[in-house]
C-alpha cells in the first residue's frame, strides 16, 4: 500500500460498513508515570508525538478519566467519537490495549486484526488492509 493513512482518513472512507470506536484506556504517559524530567520529557515529546499531551496525571477516578479523553478527542482530530474505559482497566485487560492499539474487530465478534504497540506498531495502513479484506470476506 502507497502512501500514508491516517485514522480520520479510514473513517471517512468506511464509516458506513464498519463501526469506529476509540477507546480511552489507562493514560499512556502520565506525569505520575515514567518521566525523563520536564525539559527532556518536553523535547522527546515534540520530536516523537506531536498530538500527545504530557500534561496530565493518571486519573484516580473516572470523572479525571473522562476529562483526559475529552481532551485527547479533542487533541487527535480523529473525528472518531471516543468511549472510556472503566477504571478496573477491563477494554485494557481485555485486549492488551495499552498504550495504543488499533484492533478491528468481526461481526462474530472475533479479533481480525490485531495491530502492533503504538505509537510505532499503530499502522493505519495495515488496518485498511485489514478492513479491505475483510469487508470482501463478507460479501
Amino acid at each position: 500500500m502507497n502512501g500514508t493513512v491516517r485514522l480520520h482518513e479510514l473513517y471517512q472512507q468506511y464509516h458506513q460498513q464498519v463501526q469506529f470506536l476509540s477507546i480511552y484506556i489507562r493514560e499512556a504517559h502520565p506525569v505520575d508515570g515514567w518521566w525523563l524530567g520536564r525539559r527532556l520529557t518536553r523535547k522527546a515529546f515534540r520530536m516523537f508525538f506531536p498530538r500527545a499531551s504530557m500534561e496530565h496525571y493518571d486519573p484516580k477516578t473516572i470523572e479525571e478519566r473522562r476529562a483526559v479523553a475529552g481532551e485527547c478527542e479533542t487533541a487527535l482530530q480523529y473525528g472518531i467519537r471516543t468511549y472510556v474505559d472503566d477504571m478496573d482497566d477491563t477494554v485494557n485487560t481485555t485486549y492488551a490495549a495499552w498504550p495504543t492499539r488499533l484492533y478491528l474487530v468481526g461481526l462474530d465478534g472475533r479479533v481480525v486484526y490485531a495491530g502492533g504497540l503504538g505509537p510505532y506498531g499503530m499502522k493505519p495502513a495495515e488496518l485498511k488492509d485489514a478492513i479491505d479484506i475483510y469487508l470482501r470476506s463478507i460479501e
